[in-house]
């Protein structure tokens, strides 16, 4: 079993999809948001914020934090703060290829085990109408980049390259991976996802 140290929704269905046991403990860390780094350095520094924060208050559990941007033409891209900021940002993406960044960190015994992944993405030109209509709906607003690819703007996306479960929030490969490094067991001892 292992702590999310995370509130989104699509974090806690992609481990469910993979049958993980898991329970949700939301970090309070405070999230490092500087657009002169890296994307990779800023997802890995966040993911590392989350899991510490968390691990404190369960040092015996395997702790995941994970952080996800947008980044396209050497800006970072996070959650649009108003509707304004979502056209924008959609406005920027559209007919374009962007990276999509998630970096992972597990906490344990003390212990850091970290990795980021990229996923390139390849948007289709949108309308003003197109952007406005997806606006609307809401759906922009607690996502990176302000779309979530699954949901109504996987229309709106020609082709990716690279983990599909990564532009949703967490690459689930690359996870496995790293809990296998870890020595974490994502599927033991649990119940399933719920709150501690």
């Amino acid at each position: 079993m292992v702590i999310l140290a995370s509130k989104s929704p699509r974090r806690r269905e992609l481990l469910e999809q993979i049958g993980c046991s898991f329970r949700i403990v939301v970090s309070d860390a405070d999230e490092v948001a500087d657009n002169n780094l890296d994307p990779e350095k800023l997802v890995m520094e966040n993911a590392r914020l989350k899991a510490v924060a968390v691990s404190r208050l369960y040092p015996d559990i395997p702790v995941v934090g994970a952080d996800t941007v947008v980044s396209l033409a050497g800006k970072i891209y996070g959650k649009p703060q108003s509707e304004d900021m979502a056209r924008e940002m959609l406005s920027s993406l559209s007919g374009r290829m962007h990276a999509v960044s998630t970096g992972i960190a597990i906490a344990w015994h003390g212990e850091l085990w970290q990795q980021a992944e990229t996923t390139m993405v390849e948007f289709s030109e949108l309308s003003p109408e197109d952007i406005a209509a997806y606006v609307a709906t809401g759906e922009p607003m607690d996502k990176a980049g302000a779309y979530g690819i699954q949901g109504r703007a996987a229309a709106y996306i020609k082709g990716i390259k690279g983990s599909y479960s990564n532009v949703v929030g967490l690459p689930l490969h690359a996870l496995c991976q790293l809990a296998r490094k870890a020595g974490a067991d994502l599927y033991g001892d649990g119940e399933g996802a719920s709150s501690l």
